[in-house]
């Protein structure tokens, strides 16, 4: 059983891990491959294909393929991809324009449609094997998870620091144009992580497919599950689902960018700054911040209820957002920086969670995976593609890239996107109806 453990902890690294090495830092990047108003769609392209992808995938993981086994061809797929868009850029050089932008554009989609269902596969390989093995999945699930962000984090730190310069390999804290973050070496990273990943997959236990009462094709694809917006109650969690939803990736795609654009001022306090340096590193204390937020979720649910839950991470996002823009790389200034990664967990992890909890408290058994899994794309696909797209435009209104660097004004877009996210939680708070308590087993 402990050994069991501990090959899903480092399924989960793993998993994670390919995830975290380009994700918070590939804006950095795509600026100064001439692809930086393009910045917003690289993001959407995660929504979009988590749309169907993760779906298609788990018929076929269901029916026809062990889930470790299409675990690891997913991963695979997805390595391969990501390492093709590495050697264009490569074949491009280091602070250089690539020369095929439509093709990397669509190699990178690849990668991201073959990666996005591998997070609900894990999730399947590690509950079937704890179960197997006469395991808890609720009580041993959640460490072995945390360790999943733990590897996202080193990933990140790893990216961040790392350097090849002149045909040497070294790490640095200093601004350094050949750092990982700011070139195409952070695809090479996650390309070889995904690869070793699959590899690992495939030396796992087997899980058996298990055969199932035939579905039509529309409960298949979880369309059934649509017949909830016909309640007032889950009408409305769904639409603020969505809402909420258009926060996610906004500071994936633009933290990096912006923190790094200080090092384009004539201020040589601001410039050499470590926030302006080390962007991935600074916003990787918001990963971290998620992983405590993990473990105090029950304790709150208990306390406040799933509504109060929820409307604290949607306060936490006009936080998130604001403390950016009223914040500075250097002190004080630069704790603010600091805060708003904190205040990261409890914007994504409360709402994350705790919805998925009222979503199950909601639900009849008979649509509850399908009511997750509109959840999820109305969160993660249809809000958080909309949502990257209008800060896009936001950014780019307001923003450009002048010597591989995005400067403009930084705040009024900070801004903008925390009074979309005020405007949200009291709407909320004002619309929402909810007085059932959390059931002590939460």
């Amino acid at each position: 059983m402990k050994n069991i453990r501990i090959r899903l902890i480092l399924m989960n690294f793993l998993q994670f891990a390919v995830w975290g090495a380009y994700l918070t830092s590939m804006g950095n990047y795509l600026g100064i491959a001439g692809l930086g108003d393009k910045i917003a769609w690289f993001y959407a392209i995660q929504g979009i294909v988590s749309i169907f992808m993760p779906t298609l995938v788990g018929i076929v993981a269901d029916k026809y393929v062990q889930p470790q086994k299409m675990l690891g061809i997913c991963h695979f797929l997805a390595g391969v991809f990501m390492l093709a868009c590495w050697c264009i850029g490569f074949s491009a050089g280091f602070g250089q324009e690539i020369p095929g932008k439509a093709l990397f554009i669509g190699i990178y989609t690849l990668s991201v449609a073959f990666y996005m269902p591998t997070i609900a596969l894990s999730n399947t390989v590690a509950f079937t094997l704890l179960k197997n093995n006469g395991l808890d999945t609720v009580k041993d699930f959640p460490p072995i998870r945390v360790l999943g962000t733990v590897g996202f984090i080193i990933s990140m730190w790893f990216v961040n620091c790392a350097v090849w310069e002149n045909g040497t390999f070294s790490f640095t804290l200093a601004s350094n144009a050949h750092k990982f973050q700011y070139s195409y070496m952070q695809f090479m990273v996650s390309g070889l992580l995904g690869i070793l990943l699959a590899v690992y997959s495939f030396t796992l236990p087997a899980c058996k497919l298990e055969k199932k009462q035939s579905v039509s094709l529309a409960e298949s694809l979880g369309l059934n599950a649509f017949k909830l917006f016909k309640s007032r109650k889950m009408a409305l969690f769904f639409v603020f689902s969505a809402l909420l939803g258009m926060c996610l990736q906004v500071t994936n795609g633009y933290a990096g960018p912006f923190l790094t654009a200080f090092q384009g001022s004539a201020d040589p306090d601001v410039a050499g700054s470590f926030a302006a340096s080390n962007a991935t590193l600074l916003t990787s204390i918001s990963q971290v911040s998620e992983a405590v937020c993990i473990l105090m979720i029950p304790f709150f649910l208990r306390r406040f209820g799933i509504k109060t839950v929820m409307l604290m991470s949607m306060f936490a996002w006009v936080f998130r957002f604001g403390l950016f823009g009223i914040g500075s790389p250097t002190m004080p200034g630069v704790f603010l920086f600091v805060l708003s990664c904190i205040v990261y967990g409890v914007a994504f992890d409360f709402f994350n969670v705790s919805g998925g909890i009222f979503v199950d408290q909601e639900c009849s058994p008979s649509v509850k995976a399908s009511a997750q899994g509109l959840f999820m794309m109305m969160t993660n696909g249809l809000g958080a593609t909309i949502g990257t797209l209008a800060a896009g435009g936001i950014v780019n209104r307001y923003c450009s890239w002048q010597n591989g660097y995005l400067m403009g004004n930084w705040t009024t877009c900070w801004l903008i996107f925390a009074g979309f996210a005020l405007a949200v939680a009291i709407a909320f708070m004002l619309l929402f109806r909810h007085k059932q308590p959390i059931s002590n087993n939460a």
